[in-house]
């Protein structure tokens, strides 16, 4: 099995302390780097070429996900794992748009932590149970949210959303639908503010999502 080397890019020294240890008592692991800040993790990575990096998110100087961006761009075959407390999907996804291929909670047991890294040195994606938990309930609930919008909407702002979403004007949908402007101004208005969706690009989206329009 070969060895992955690691990088290991965190603020706090007892932190880092404790990983070297760990990963030193897994089999085929080896740290060959410390960084305390994001712009020693860059310096280090283009120096030592490591497998992964293991990235914090908060630290001094440069924070871990700008140090990500950067270092995935300048160091080709280094792959990132950011480590946090934070579970968040915005934080999530930004460590995912800035390059990083696995996000791991500080509290994952030592078994994720060689799952997670011997994924990342192949360049697959990971995300440790707790974060895909959180991300999964997140799309259901917003799935139910959805629908309940859907599902508040009448008849006629449904048939407003469809005419909007061909890309119609308010005269023209009035004239297709034999009321007034105002009208269908008024149910135009209300739909939106039923979905939460407050531009006609936003109201596309989501009649391509319900099936009322074609790509």
């Amino acid at each position: 099995m070969k060895t992955v080397r690691i990088l290991l890019a965190d603020d706090h020294d007892l932190l880092r302390a404790g990983l070297r240890l760990l990963l030193h008592s897994m089999e085929g692991f080896e740290v060959v780097g410390e960084a305390g800040n994001g712009r020693e993790a860059i310096a280090l990575a283009q120096k030592l070429r490591p497998d992964v990096v293991m990235m914090d998110i908060q630290m001094p100087e440069l924070n871990g996900l700008d140090a990500t961006a950067r270092l995935v761009a300048s160091t080709p075959g280094t792959n990132v794992v950011i480590v946090s407390m934070n579970a968040s999907e915005e934080s999530v996804l930004a460590a995912l748009r800035a390059g990083a291929v696995g996000y791991l909670l500080k509290n994952v047991p030592p078994v994720e932590l060689e799952l997670a890294l011997r994924a990342a040195s192949r360049g697959q994606t990971y995300l440790c149970s707790g974060v895909s938990r959180y991300l999964v309930d997140r799309v259901v609930t917003r799935s139910r949210q959805a629908e309940s919008s859907w599902e508040l909407l009448t008849p006629r702002q449904r048939e407003v959303l469809q005419l909007v979403a061909e890309g119609h004007t308010s005269k023209e949908i009035a004239r297709r639908l034999e009321i007034s402007v105002r009208t269908a101004e008024t149910h135009r208005t209300q739909l939106m503010e039923t979905l939460d969706i407050h531009d006609v690009a936003g109201l596309v989206r989501y009649a391509l999502r319900k099936g009322l329009i074609s790509p």
